[in-house]
């Protein structure tokens, strides 16, 4: 599992605008620029367990940890700034990842590379907002 698990990471993190993986504290990092984002935590650093710790505000770490504590964990290190770690075992961890990862590079990469292209279609239905008869 955990080279799948890591390879389907790398995959979700490097197709983020500049991110690269940096190989820190015996782990795989993934950065833009010189920020970190994201970190994949294997045996040692994960109690056993493989996991992914994500940036993440304070305030969203603590709905998370509210909302799924068998899925979600503070990290050891990083989890008092915030950060929020993801179990990977769990079921519906995969499900979830994607968009934590999105949130996580959001907060640290420049602006230009989070801002959304204008041609690009919105992600989702513009709130208020009703097809007329015509669409």
């Amino acid at each position: 599992m955990s080279t799948t698990a890591l390879a389907r990471l790398r995959r979700h993190c490097l197709a983020l605008p500049q991110a690269h993986e940096v190989l820190a504290w015996g782990e795989p990092t993934f950065r833009v620029r010189n920020k970190q984002f994201a970190m994949y935590a294997g045996p040692h650093h994960g109690a056993g367990r493989r996991s992914v710790w994500c940036k993440a505000t304070p305030a969203n770490q603590a709905l998370l940890l509210a909302a799924r504590p068998a899925l979600y964990f503070k990290p050891a290190y990083v989890g008092r700034a915030g950060w929020i770690g993801v179990w990977l075992d769990v079921p519906g961890a995969w499900r979830v990842l994607p968009a934590l990862l999105e949130d996580s590079y959001g907060l640290v990469a420049p602006k230009r590379l989070r801002a959304v292209p204008e041609s690009a279609p919105p992600s989702r239905p513009v709130r208020g907002r009703r097809p007329s008869s015509s669409e």
